[in-house]
């Protein structure tokens, strides 16, 4: 009986300890930060925008992050922050990126009214301490979206 217990117990201690890929596990904290860099927002294939902006990247757990979008535009044209929460992360080559087929959400503007907005095709990829961002936004009542693609530097 003695012998079965050890047997066990050695055989559960192998299998605990094994080769676990813990690279996985820590791509969230690898990127998490802040970004700074150009961004720049078209809109039916002209530049609305061209400018400085700041990403934020939070951990969300070990292999997903929230992104916070800075505020945009002016006066009636202004987007505030936006959130997009739980973009799950890959390890490929030297990279790491996330992406989501869609997301959508609800912001309250500087008014205090409440807009839904829907972002299409997010794509993130992290290389060294650079990110480049693009999806597509539709915001509130507006009747077309807004491509945006940014390319920053973690802080």
């Amino acid at each position: 009986m003695t012998m079965m217990i050890a047997a066990v117990v050695i055989m559960l201690g192998v299998s605990a300890c094994g080769s676990d890929d813990d690279s996985e596990t820590a791509l969230a904290t690898e990127v998490i930060g802040s970004y700074t860099g150009n961004e720049i927002i078209t809109v039916m294939g002209d530049e609305s925008s061209n400018g400085t902006a700041t990403y934020e990247f939070a951990k969300s757990s070990d292999t997903s992050i929230d992104m916070t979008i800075p505020q945009s535009g002016s006066g009636g044209m202004a987007i505030p922050a936006l959130s997009v929460k739980n973009i799950p992360l890959t390890r490929g080559n030297n990279t790491i990126s996330g992406k989501l087929a869609s997301y959508s959400g609800k912001v309250t503007n500087a008014k205090g009214e409440e807009r839904a907005f829907t972002l299409s095709n997010v794509t993130v990829i992290f290389k060294d301490k650079s990110v480049v961002v693009t999806f597509s936004l539709k915001y509130g009542n507006m009747p077309f979206d807004m491509i945006t693609t940014f390319t920053g530097t973690k802080k």
